[in-house]
């Protein structure tokens, strides 16, 4: 099968911990043998977040009295992505994947025009209690907003129209290569005068992987994050683990906005627009979740 596997945050860095090297590094080695039996089994591109990273190298840009000016986000994007991918090589491989991985650098064009850039709302950076969120919003200029508990640097998340490297991928596919793709959802760029041209944004990568299942052709998305399946009736008493499920049951369903919304809308975008199957489950049981056999499995209606 070919398939688009979108790796949650929690793959690398989960919520209180400190954002060392060391701390992430561990969490690669402990997903990387789950991740690489999918690999050797299956054609596959990655794609994953990268909201923690980015957000903590901005911080360190505006902090740097040496430069000018702070680099500019989507710059920040790109040095995840060859962080994070160079990560996921290397967890890959020490995990006894034996066929090639590659990490592209990669650009996902969003619309100038997209009514989320006057609404910053994806979460970036580490948690902060209000007097240090609001102290950075006012020294660097930057949106805040809650996030759980605490409060984080939020920023504008356009939707994805086109990923540019998206050939070169299915090339490499075809050549047996694992593919680390659009990281942190690809760099966000938009159509300027001059060509492409970097944008302070951070598209949702789960949108990001749905776009780029449905352009490659693949059999199925699968999202791996932090929990068994998804929950209807999440934060109540009576909450349950959804497992084989329609788009139409899912419509029927209230989820998170911050959380698990936008993977339920990722995954019925793509089973409505492609007939395919999508799928959400636990990082510690992919192979089970893409043979279909754990996790929420979604479909198409009924009809």
């Amino acid at each position: 099968m070919r398939l688009v596997v979108a790796l949650g945050g929690n793959a690398l860095l989960r919520r209180g911990e400190r954002p060392d090297a060391a701390v992430q590094l561990e969490h690669v080695a402990q997903a990387a043998p789950a991740l690489a039996a999918v690999a050797a089994a299956h054609e596959v591109v990655l794609v994953h977040g990268n909201g923690p990273q980015v957000g903590l190298l901005a911080v360190e840009s505006a902090a740097d009295r040496s430069l000018s000016a702070p680099y500019a986000f989507s710059d920040l994007v790109a040095e995840t992505q060859g962080l994070i991918g160079y990560w996921l090589q290397q967890g890959l491989a020490n995990a006894g994947l034996a066929t090639p991985v590659v990490t592209l650098v990669t650009q996902t064009v969003v619309d100038a025009s997209d009514p989320a850039f006057g609404h910053p709302s994806k979460p970036v950076g580490a948690v902060l209690g209000e007097v240090e969120a609001r102290d950075q919003a006012r020294a660097h200029g930057w949106s805040v907003a809650r996030d759980g508990g605490g409060w984080r640097r939020v920023v504008a998340s356009p939707l994805p129209q086109r990923v540019v490297e998206l050939e070169i991928a299915e090339h490499l596919l075809g050549q047996g290569v694992t593919v680390v793709l659009a990281g942190g959802a690809g760099v966000p760029v938009v159509e300027g005068p001059r060509g492409l041209e970097g944008v302070d944004a951070v598209v949702d990568k789960d949108f990001t992987a749905a776009l780029v299942a449905e352009r490659l052709g693949a059999d199925a998305l699968v999202m791996l994050t932090d929990v068994e399946a998804v929950m209807s009736g999440f934060g109540t008493p009576g909450r349950r683990p959804l497992g084989a499920v329609t788009t139409a049951d899912l419509a029927r369903e209230d989820f998170p906005a911050g959380s698990m919304g936008p993977k339920v809308a990722a995954a019925c975008q793509f089973v409505d627009r492609t007939g395919g199957r999508a799928a959400i489950g636990s990082l510690e049981t992919a192979a089970e979740v893409v043979a279909g056999t754990a996790g929420t499995q979604v479909t198409a209606s009924r009809t």
